[in-house]
């Protein structure tokens, strides 16, 4: 009797190649004649007619052959039959891509720079040192470093006295935020200011001392940045001077002390003409409730209010704020804040006296519907500043195109997302 022969079972393993061409855009018409002008009679674009192409059209007049070479080796992977120059889809490739960026470090800055800072559109960071959101990261000098690298001119710093009440540090006030000494972020921005762009670097400054650390910030910029600190030889500006006349330059601006009690002073004559009692919220809205004292929860039910307008609208003593150091008032080039009234009030152009106007992103917005035209007249001779709405805790954007198209000089983008 004969046994079954056992079942045998075999794997066997297919190895397959499958060849296929990346589907790129094709390249317009505009790009094709170009390539067919600057290229031999076999199709093939050399080093010496990518530098023709890059003299000629692109204005690169100090570009080699030996550079231009360099891009053609960079782009062999695309044209691997033609190793002696592009063909079209490379050439298209480079024109788009990160060799070939639309503008050239080396080109410099060509503009007319002798025109007053409000004719210029200024780069501008919000909550400046702040490493991620705005309740609760750390603040730290590392984020103001970054963005003056990248080229941002517009520096904030919230200014508080620190818990023993002898010195100020920034944070962002009644949240969980961590704090890191003012001077520490000043002789950071001393450091890095000028590295990325001579052009003057704006520290805004967001006030919550006492007259006797005012003296000391007055001190301590002083101190820090000495001869490049741009201070004014009148208490107003007639006209913003220029960037060129500002290169390498520091610029203070903040809210002037005494504009505090005045503010207070008319919302308190305006509630008495009408026979009410005043209260503290009636006369500077809602209070933010302190992080330290309660919940992340208990500020978004409270997120329809704007930091930015506390502090603008912030209660101060009377007192206090007729003593403010002298030093410190000098400081100060541009001058910020809102007069008294309301948006109408705000637009209004002076003749003798420039300024600097800060509005929410909703604020401008609301604004721009009834006030476009006073906003745009506003900006051809003042500053405005737009900044993000207290409900964007993550540290996230707006459309900045708002405020561009109505001539806002500094519209303020939170960076933290770009750098941590």
């Amino acid at each position: 009797m004969s046994s079954k022969p056992k079942k045998q079972t075999y794997s066997v393993c297919f190895c397959c190649r499958r060849r296929f061409k990346l589907g790129v855009s094709e390249a317009p018409p505009e790009i094709k004649e170009l390539y067919h002008r600057y290229s031999d009679e076999g199709g093939i674009m050399t080093a010496s007619h990518l530098r023709s192409f890059l003299i000629e059209v692109q204005k690169e007049e100090k570009i080699t052959e030996e550079e231009t070479q360099a891009i053609i080796d960079g782009h062999k992977h695309l044209s691997i039959f033609h190793r002696k120059g592009l063909n079209l889809e490379s050439f298209f490739k480079f024109l788009f891509g990160d060799t070939n960026p639309p503008l050239l470090p080396s080109t410099g800055v060509h503009q007319d720079m002798s025109l007053p800072l409000s004719h210029y559109y200024i780069f501008t960071g919000h909550n400046s040192y702040l490493t991620g959101n705005q309740l609760s990261s750390d603040c730290s000098d590392a984020p103001i470093i970054k963005a003056l690298q990248r080229g941002v001119r517009v520096i904030e710093l919230d200014i508080w006295p620190n818990d023993s009440k002898d010195d100020v540090d920034v944070l962002h006030g009644m949240t969980l935020t961590t704090p890191v000494a003012l001077i520490k972020c000043l002789m950071s921005i001393k450091e890095y200011a000028f590295v990325a762009s001579e052009y003057p670097v704006v520290i805004t400054l967001e006030d919550h001392l006492t007259p006797d650390l005012q003296a000391k910030v007055a001190q301590m910029v002083t101190q820090t940045f000495g001869d490049i600190l741009f201070c004014p030889t009148s208490e107003t500006l007639k006209e913003f001077p220029s960037p060129d006349s500002l290169k390498k330059r520091i610029i203070i601006s903040t809210k002037p002390p005494k504009e505090y009690l005045e503010a207070k002073e008319e919302k308190e004559k305006e509630e008495s003409q009408k026979g009410k009692p005043l209260g503290d919220e009636e006369a500077w809205g809602k209070e933010v409730p302190s992080l330290r004292g309660g919940t992340i929860a208990d500020y978004k039910q409270n997120s329809g209010i704007d930091e930015d307008d506390l502090k603008e609208e912030e209660d101060s003593d009377e007192a206090s704020r007729q003593n403010t150091s002298d030093d410190y008032r000098r400081l100060i080039a541009i001058h910020a804040g809102k007069p008294k009234g309301g948006i109408v009030e705000c637009l209004k152009v002076e003749p003798d006296k420039v300024r600097r106007l800060s509005l929410s992103e909703s604020q401008l917005e609301k604004a721009a519907e009834t006030y476009g035209k006073e906003i745009v007249r506003f900006t051809q001779q003042n500053i405005l500043r737009v900044y993000p709405k207290g409900t964007r805790i993550t540290s996230s954007n707006y459309n900045p195109l708002i405020g561009w198209m109505h001539g806002a000089q500094m519209v303020a983008f939170n960076m933290q997302v770009l750098f941590f």
